[in-house]
């Protein structure tokens, strides 16, 4: 298999909601994506956005353009010990060829400093008032970026906003360009599909709901301003849908991620859909992006969510408490990105003092 290229970002995901993995075969998903074509300059967008990163701009000579990297946080263990591996791996890219990523923060929502303040630069902002979530704690995501763009002080022009279970693989540089941030498509996010949910929130003025990117706010890379201007939007979106029982239902843990898409369609913004941008096992194979270990599957290759396979990575089995040093490996026959992901995970942990601290 080829080695992945240095410019390509990125970040292993160790897994959404349910993320679960019983791997010995896997399951490939089919995904129809159009061509994008972008020229080396910023703004340099030759048709609507969509998907491989072109050898022009892995080649590209212009100025760089730092972002900043934030994620959102709790305090509690589960999101504490993917924090520290997810800074870990900035720190291990941010200064190699090819990277143009500038500061980070994790943006703590829990309210209060917690003992990974020295560790990793945080903010801290209020959570939601108790109740207002329901539960679902990502509808603080919004309401915390709102939060940390008004008290920070942020040098870069640019924010790529990520989540704790991500792993930079190789530098990232910024893929944005001018007023088109930088999205990865979610297969799973399907505005066409949900025409008559989606208008609740994005009237007929607006145009066809197919202005509605198949995005979630994480992976983008994004200009300040222009995230200033969404992020309200995002925040009000959110706890409209999930006050809406249709909606809520229907959109379920992925309804934050239909907010943020529906926010920025509202304000015209459409983002440059880059397939590179993150690599989700096991339904894409190499290292090259991010990988997403949400998915369980037994010896034949079919999906066995929350059953225990001949192997077993389930980020879920560590809420209370980090994982150990030196997990086992994939058998033979894994995809490439899942061998890679449990790697990377053992090197951090190897390498982060007091690792068994909550």
């Amino acid at each position: 298999m080829g080695n992945p290229s240095p410019l390509l970002i990125i970040t292993l995901v160790l897994g959404f909601s349910f993320a679960t993995y019983n791997l010995v075969t896997m399951v490939m998903h089919n995904r129809s994506l159009s061509k994008l074509m972008v020229d080396g300059s910023v703004g340099g967008m030759l048709f609507d956005p969509v998907i491989e990163m072109s050898e022009s701009v892995k080649k590209s000579t212009k100025a760089k353009l730092p972002f900043h990297v934030a994620l959102t946080a709790t305090d509690a263990p589960y999101s504490k010990w993917q924090c520290r591996i997810m800074y870990y791996w900035y720190k291990k890219q941010k200064d190699l060829p090819g990277s143009e990523m500038g500061g980070f923060t994790r943006i703590l929502h829990s309210g209060s400093p917690d003992n990974l303040m020295n560790e990793i630069p945080t903010v801290i902002v209020d959570p939601l008032p108790a109740g207002l979530d329901r539960g679902y704690i990502v509808l603080n995501r919004p309401w915390a970026f709102v939060q940390w763009l008004e008290k920070a002080t942020i040098e870069e022009d640019y924010i790529l906003m990520a989540e704790p279970d991500h792993i930079f693989v190789t530098p990232l540089p910024n893929l944005a360009r001018g007023g088109h941030p930088a999205a990865f498509p979610f297969f799973y996010i399907k505005p066409d599909q949900n025409k008559k949910l989606l208008r609740k929130f994005f009237p007929e003025e607006m145009g066809p709901v197919t202005n509605i990117d198949p995005i979630g706010n994480s992976p983008v890379i994004i200009k300040k301003d222009l995230l200033e201007k969404i992020a309200p939007t995002w925040m009000n979106v959110s706890l409209k849908m999930k006050n809406d029982p249709e909606t809520d239902k229907a959109f379920g843990w992925v309804l934050e991620m239909y907010a943020y898409a529906v926010a920025s369609a509202l304000h015209g913004v459409h983002h440059i859909l880059w397939k590179d941008f993150m690599l989700q096992p096991p339904w894409d194979l190499e290292t090259s992006s991010v990988l997403n270990l949400n998915s369980s599957f037994d010896i034949q290759g079919e999906l066995t969510y929350g059953k225990i396979g001949e192997w077993r990575f389930d980020k879920r089995s560590y809420l209370q408490a980090p994982p150990p040093r030196n997990l086992p490996l994939p058998p033979p026959g894994v995809p490439e990105s899942v061998v890679t992901l449990v790697k990377k995970v053992n090197e951090a942990t190897a390498n982060i003092p007091n690792w068994d601290a909550e």
